[in-house]
């Protein structure tokens, strides 16, 4: 229980529905944080949603994991020059991998939480769906679990749009109902943003922006390790007028280049093999999938490829995939459900 709308309204479907509840809100950040997390305002939410419903409620205090095991690695991956995604490490190694775990050791059946996204039992086997709201679905984020630790799952609200969410909590009268939804990374100050995150943490490089067809330098950034490979935000157009998107950061060169976007489009993804996790069967070389690489953008009918080193063939050239970045893939025969995930090593 988060503290927001949708953990409230998802225990309070599990106390309707007759199920044995107990509320557990998860310290993850003890540093500065202005997102909505971890806050003491949060904890107390949540607390008092499990009192309006007649739950126990605990906190349980994972701060020293969630640094070693997502914003160490974060920072880390940008010192790479490469783009982690921490909602989805904190998913696979904290609540998924800990909170189950705990949740096993102390005897209970399964763990709940407010995802967007559903789980489907069929003959016995279990499902990742996507969520019933496609602006609220995030069976991307969790992406990497797999059958046994779906069995242990229950997400009540996958079948329902956000709308419903809180009409809902708002007919129960949960204090939750109209909260906003938390839209930053939680470890870091909106107001401050990434690149003071990263200063504080890492030697930045300044580099030159440099248009890769002219050589012509278009500007300069402070902090490279924060630039993300396939991004046009920040990046002023060449002296044609079009729009120029990064497409290569060389960090030990102090230089971002940049081109037209035909020019960056990429058609191979590839894959870090020890990432590779498969939520039933494992796939295959030449296996069709639909791949998404981030939490609500556009999905790509691909090819698995897994001849000596894993990649995607892309049936249709994309932006490109930053490393570090997680591709999740969906069964193209039933685009809503999840097959798998990995990581991005490069794309070209």
């Amino acid at each position: 229980m988060s503290g927001g709308v949708d953990s409230s309204v998802a225990a309070a479907l599990l106390v309707e529905a007759g199920h044995e509840v107990v509320g557990a809100t998860l310290k993850l950040w003890g540093g500065a944080s202005d997102s909505g997390c971890c806050s003491v305002a949060d904890v107390d939410d949540a607390r008092r949603v499990a009192q309006h419903l007649g739950v126990d409620h605990y906190v349980f205090n994972y701060a020293e994991e969630f640094t070693r095991r997502v914003v160490t690695p974060y920072v880390e991956g940008h010192a790479a020059g490469h783009t982690p995604n921490p909602c989805i490490e904190c998913n696979r190694h904290i609540k998924f991998e800990l909170l189950v775990e705990r949740a096993r050791r102390l005897g209970f059946d399964a763990v709940s939480t407010g995802h967007h996204a559903a789980v489907s039992e069929r003959d016995g086997r279990y499902f990742l769906v996507r969520g019933a709201d496609p602006r609220k679905d995030q069976s991307y984020v969790l992406g990497y679990l797999t059958e046994a630790q779906l069995a242990r799952l229950v997400l009540p609200i996958g079948a329902m749009t956000k709308d419903e969410v809180r009409a809902h909590g708002e007919r129960l009268g949960l204090r939750t109902w109209n909260k906003p939804d938390s839209q930053d990374v939680c470890f870091i100050e909106a107001a401050r943003g990434r690149e003071a995150f990263l200063r504080a943490r890492l030697t930045a490089t300044p580099a030159s922006i440099v248009d890769r067809a002219t050589g012509e330098v278009l500007g300069a950034v402070d902090v490279a390790e924060a630039i993300t490979v396939g991004q046009r935000r920040g990046v002023a157009p060449g002296r044609d007028g079009e729009r120029r998107y990064v497409a290569r950061v060389d960090l030990a060169a102090r230089r971002v280049e940049v081109d037209r976007l035909a020019a960056v489009l990429v058609s191979r993804v590839g894959l870090d093999a020890a990432s590779l996790t498969f939520a039933r069967e494992a796939l295959t070389d030449g296996s069709p999938v639909v791949a998404q690489w981030s939490a609500h953008g556009a999905a790509v009918p691909a090819t698995l490829r897994g001849a000596g080193r894993w990649w995607l063939e892309l049936a249709t050239p994309v932006r490109p995939v930053a490393a570090g970045q997680s591709v999740v893939f969906y069964a193209p025969d039933e685009p809503t459900v999840v097959m798998g995930a990995a990581l991005v090593e490069e794309s070209a």
